[in-house]
C-alpha cells in the first residue's frame, strides 16, 4: 500500500513516473506556486501537444515546414494569446481570445506562462515551437505596449486571431549580440508618408511563415526605429539551412526598396532600440523554459533506455557509472527548475522598474546557465543512449533533435559570453544602488 495521502495522489502526481521526468510539483511534492488553474492548463497543455504535435513532428522536421493549419489551430484552441502575454493577460485582450484550460485571464500568472511553454518542450527540441509562436511570443509584446491603436486592431488583432503570423527582425549578417551595430537603413521618402527600407536581416525565425516583420531598422539621422513591415513588393525570403531546428522557418531576409507606410512605426521614431531590449528579459526566460524541458526530456529518454538495455549481463543503469551520470545530470536540471521558480515569484513581486534593476542581471544569467545545463545533459544522454540517441528517427529521436538544437539554445537571446558579462555589470550596479540606500560599502565604478 502507497505511503503517499490521497490529497498526494490527486494533486501532486502527474505524467511520467520515470525519475526526473516531471518537476518535483508533478512527482509528488507539493509547491506554493501552483494551484487549480495551473493544472488545468498542464492537462489541457499535455492534451494539445499529444493530439497535435507529437505524431508528426519527425515528418515536419524532415519536410522542414509545418502545415498551415496549425497555426489557426492554436488561435482556435487558446494557446496563442496566452502566450503573447508572458505573465499578464493585457485587460484589452480579457474576454476576446480563448485561454487553452480555461484559465481565467484574471489568474494568469508566471507559473501559467512556464506550464505552456514547457509543455510544448516535450516533442523534443524547439524548432517546431519557435516556428510556430516565436513571433507570438517574440514581437506581439513590444507591438502592443508601444504600438497604436491601429496597429493593436488590425496587426495584433489578426495575429491573435490565427490569420496572420509575425516573426522578430532584428539579427543581421554584421549585428547579432550587438544590436546596435544593425545597418538595415529606413530614408524617409520626402512627402513624410512612407519610409523607403534597404538592407538584410539574417536568422529570422519564423520568417518563412510571416506575414510581418517587426524590424528594428536605423534612419538615416543614425536613430534607430521599430517597424511593423508587411509582406510586400520589394521584400523577399530564403530559407536558411541550418543545424538543428530545421521547422522553425529560419529566413534570411532581404528587404529592396520596401515602402513602409509611416503609420507602421511602432511608438515613437527613434526609440525603437528602448522598445525592442524591453522584451528581453521574458525572452531569456523564455529560452530558460525550453532548456528546462529539453534537459527532462533528455533524462526521460535516457532512463527509460538504461532500464531495459542489457550490456555485459546486466541492465544499463545497474552500472555504477550511468547512476553517476545521471546524478549529475539531475542535480544540475533540478537547479535550473528551482531557479526559474523563484525568479518567476520574485518577478511577480516587484514593480516592473525595480524588476528590471534588480532581476534583468538574474534572468541573463539564468539564460546562460540554462543553456550550459542542457549542453552537459544532451551530451551525457546521446552517451547513455549510444548510436540511437545519434539516430533520426526510433527511440532516440527526442534527444538526437535536441542535441542539434541545443545551440539555438546557448546562441540566440544573448549568447552566453554577453550574457553572463552583463550579469556581472548588472550585479556591480545593483551593489551601488543598495550602498546608496544603506550608506555602506565602496562603489564598483562599473
Amino acid at each position: 500500500m502507497s505511503v503517499l495521502s490521497e490529497n498526494i495522489k490527486t494533486n501532486w502526481v502527474f505524467g511520467s513516473p520515470l525519475p526526473f521526468a516531471e518537476a518535483p510539483w508533478a512527482r509528488g511534492c507539493p509547491s506554493p506556486y501552483y494551484k487549480e488553474s495551473h493544472r488545468r492548463l498542464r492537462q489541457a497543455m499535455r492534451a494539445w501537444v499529444d493530439k497535435h504535435l507529437l505524431p508528426h513532428v519527425q515528418d515536419w522536421e524532415i519536410a522542414a515546414t509545418l502545415p498551415d493549419g496549425l497555426y489557426e489551430q492554436a488561435a482556435k484552441d487558446g494557446l496563442l494569446m496566452p502566450m503573447a502575454s508572458g505573465a499578464k493577460v493585457h485587460p484589452e485582450w480579457k474576454g476576446k481570445y480563448p485561454i487553452i484550460g480555461d484559465v481565467p485571464a484574471d489568474e494568469w500568472d508566471g507559473f501559467h506562462d512556464l506550464i505552456i511553454h514547457d509543455e510544448f518542450g516535450r516533442i523534443g527540441g524547439i524548432g517546431v515551437e519557435n516556428g510556430l509562436v516565436g513571433g507570438v511570443t517574440l514581437a506581439v509584446p513590444a507591438l502592443q505596449k508601444f504600438g497604436s491603436e491601429k496597429l493593436k486592431k488590425t496587426v495584433v488583432h489578426d495575429i491573435l486571431s490565427g490569420r496572420a503570423r509575425i516573426a522578430l527582425a532584428i539579427t543581421e549578417p554584421e549585428a547579432g549580440s550587438d544590436v546596435q551595430g544593425l545597418q538595415t537603413e529606413a530614408r524617409l521618402s520626402d512627402d513624410g508618408s512612407h519610409f523607403i527600407v534597404n538592407g538584410q536581416k539574417k536568422w529570422i525565425t519564423s520568417g518563412m511563415y510571416s506575414n510581418y516583420f517587426l524590424a528594428l531598422v536605423k534612419e538615416t539621422t543614425g536613430d534607430m526605429t521599430l517597424l511593423v513591415i508587411p509582406r510586400t513588393e520589394g521584400l523577399t525570403t530564403r530559407h536558411m539551412t541550418m543545424s538543428g531546428s530545421t521547422a522553425a522557418g529560419t529566413a534570411f531576409v532581404d528587404l529592396d526598396n520596401v515602402r513602409v507606410p509611416i503609420d507602421m512605426v511602432v511608438g515613437e521614431r527613434g526609440k525603437g532600440f528602448k522598445y525592442i531590449v524591453s522584451n528581453f528579459n521574458h525572452e531569456r526566460l523564455f529560452i530558460g523554459f525550453q532548456a528546462l524541458r529539453c534537459a527532462r526530456v533528455c533524462l526521460e529518454d535516457s532512463i527509460s533506455y538504461a532500464l531495459s538495455r542489457e550490456t555485459f549481463g546486466k541492465k544499463l543503469v545497474e552500472h555504477p557509472v550511468i547512476r553517476f551520470k545521471f546524478a549529475n545530470m539531475s542535480r544540475e536540471t533540478e537547479a535550473l527548475q528551482s531557479w526559474i521558480e523563484s525568479l518567476i515569484y520574485q518577478l511577480s513581486q516587484l514593480a516592473p522598474a525595480e524588476a528590471d534593476l534588480l532581476l534583468a542581471g538574474t534572468t541573463a544569467q539564468l539564460k546562460a546557465h540554462s543553456g550550459i545545463v542542457l549542453e552537459h545533459v544532451v551530451r551525457e544522454a546521446v552517451q547513455i543512449l549510444g548510436g540511437i540517441g545519434l539516430t533520426r528517427g526510433g527511440r532516440g529521436e527526442r534527444v538526437e533533435r535536441i542535441w542539434r538544437d541545443v545551440k539555438a539554445i546557448t546562441v540566440p537571446g544573448g549568447s552566453e559570453e554577453i550574457l553572463l558579462d552583463l550579469a556581472t555589470r548588472r550585479a556591480l550596479k545593483i551593489s551601488d544602488e543598495l550602498r546608496l540606500v544603506t550608506g555602506k560599502g565602496v562603489k564598483s565604478r562599473m
